[in-house]
């Protein structure tokens, strides 16, 4: 399916509500942005309560400590 958007003076676009729910995208979930080939390709992040149980551990983090951290990675690309 294709749809037709517009690059704003602030260079930002509007990903159609059909595709926002179709990948799960909201406010909170991030996404990549890269170029391949000519296109303009964006990838949905995985974000963490998709990872939840990934590791073994009995520590407890508070959510906003583990968001930060998460997000610090995310912009090192290292998640």
């Amino acid at each position: 399916m294709t749809h037709l958007v517009t690059v704003t003076s602030q260079g930002q676009i509007s990903i159609p509500a059909p595709l926002r729910r179709q990948f799960q995208l909201d406010k909170i979930r991030k996404a990549f942005v890269h170029a391949e080939n000519g296109k303009i390709i964006i990838t949905p992040s995985a974000d963490i309560p998709s990872l939840r149980g990934i590791f073994a551990s009995t520590k407890r983090l508070p959510y906003k400590t583990t968001r930060a951290a998460f997000e610090t990675a995310m912009s090192k690309g290292l998640a």
